[in-house]
């Protein structure tokens, strides 16, 4: 019985050791080509490299992520299926919709691997140069402006904004960022709040100008544009995406892939990622990673309960 019992816990240790046996999953809750595809990408070409086994990038789009993440909590908790995404379906989600079964408990983290600073962009010929440009017209009369969807992270950057300094905004959601500043560029939104690696293309062509950001620090894309807080306006919304597993994941299995991650944040294909798409790369390891999850899912609690926001 207990040579038995050894070969057992032999066979159990091997197998855990010959992680990852077959190719492996990682699940984008956005859309084709959209920025959290492309960092998802570069991550499997490192993944597959560093652990030795194919890996492929499936979408999952839907609910602001949460058909995605919902997919992973059902997958098998080996490691072989993992999820790149943004906090919002893990820290602002299950603020706004019931039964999802998500947050900060329903994934293993992995590694945070972005850092996505939102702002506020104008087109080209706006009258606004800075935020208090912006708040200053706001007051006087509304101001519409586009963002990705109803209480997305940007759209609460400028709940922020408003409760800071004032002024009224008018909201239309779109499904995307590039959708709100072709409505911008047009003329027909006096601005967006917009994950601003999405607006790049658009400000390097001349098309709209930003004109600060919701994050601790400026965008390096734009080293001229202060953020909220340097422009005096008291409205910080940090935004971040990262690699989960299923919960349950062991825990060997998860470190193995937390030191892929980190490989992965140094490797040549994130950092062409990185330029090509203004994305700001910021590792963080499980244990930070999983305070910040926590952090973010307190703060907008705090913040969509100030905004009346009840749970759908």
């Amino acid at each position: 019985m207990i040579r038995l019992l050894l070969a057992l816990l032999m066979a159990a240790t091997a197998a855990r050791a010959e992680f990852p046996d077959r190719p492996l999953t990682i699940i984008n809750p956005y859309a084709t080509g959209s920025q959290t595809d492309a960092v998802a990408r570069a991550l499997a070409e490192s993944f597959s490299q560093t652990l030795g086994q194919p890996v492929v990038v499936v979408n999952r789009e839907g609910g602001s992520g949460v058909v995605g993440l919902r997919s992973l909590m059902g997958s098998a908790p080996d490691g072989h299926t993992l999820a790149f995404s943004p906090m919002v379906p893990l820290a602002i989600q299950p603020h706004l919709v019931r039964n999802t079964g998500l947050g900060p408990e329903a994934v293993a983290p992995i590694c945070n691997v972005t850092e996505n600073i939102l702002g506020i962009m104008v087109r080209a010929g706006s009258p606004f140069r800075t935020l208090p440009d912006l708040v200053a017209a706001a007051r006087q009369r509304g101001l519409t402006y586009g963002s990705p969807g109803p209480n997305s992270a940007p759209a609460i950057g400028v709940a922020r904004l408003h409760k800071a300094a004032g002024g009224e905004y008018i909201h239309a959601p779109f499904r995307s960022d590039a959708a709100a500043l072709l409505e911008v560029k047009a003329e027909r939104l006096d601005f967006a709040a917009i994950v601003v690696a999405s607006g790049v293309p658009m400000a390097r062509a001349g098309e709209t100008r930003l004109i600060g950001t919701f994050s601790l620090r400026r965008h390096p894309e734009f080293p001229d544009v202060p953020t909220a807080r340097e422009q005096g306006i008291e409205a910080v919304e940090l935004s971040a995406a990262g690699l989960y597993a299923p919960r349950g994941t062991p825990e060997a299995v998860l470190a193995r892939l937390e030191a892929a991650c980190a490989t992965a944040l140094g490797s040549e294909g994130l950092r062409n990622v990185a330029l090509r798409w203004a994305v700001l790369p910021e590792y963080l390891g499980r244990a930070a990673f999983s305070r910040r999850i926590v952090e973010d899912f307190e703060s907008h609690g705090r913040v969509l309960r100030e905004l009346g926001v009840e749970p759908q």
